[in-house]
């Protein structure tokens, strides 16, 4: 598993931690939860979440694409 070392605002930490413990996770749980809700995916990820789409549907590879791509622009618009 890789390491991070991030840099924040001695508020953000607190704010952090805090809600770390109140769902009793650690911060790094907490942090890879979150990037799982933003939709945050290796390209091996997304390219197999494609492939499953397809396999359901007539589309070609490039509307499949085209599909993939607008979802994933339209989730990073979500507040």
């Amino acid at each position: 598993m890789s390491r991070l070392t991030i840099t924040l605002s001695d508020t953000r930490y607190r704010a952090l931690k805090e809600a770390a413990a109140q769902r009793n996770k650690t911060i790094g749980q907490l942090i890879d939860e979150s990037l799982d809700f933003y939709g945050i995916k290796s390209r091996e990820q997304a390219a197999d979440l494609v492939r499953r789409a397809r396999q359901g549907s007539s589309l070609s590879d490039d509307d499949a694409m085209a599909i993939a791509l607008s979802e994933q622009h339209a989730s990073r618009q979500a507040p």
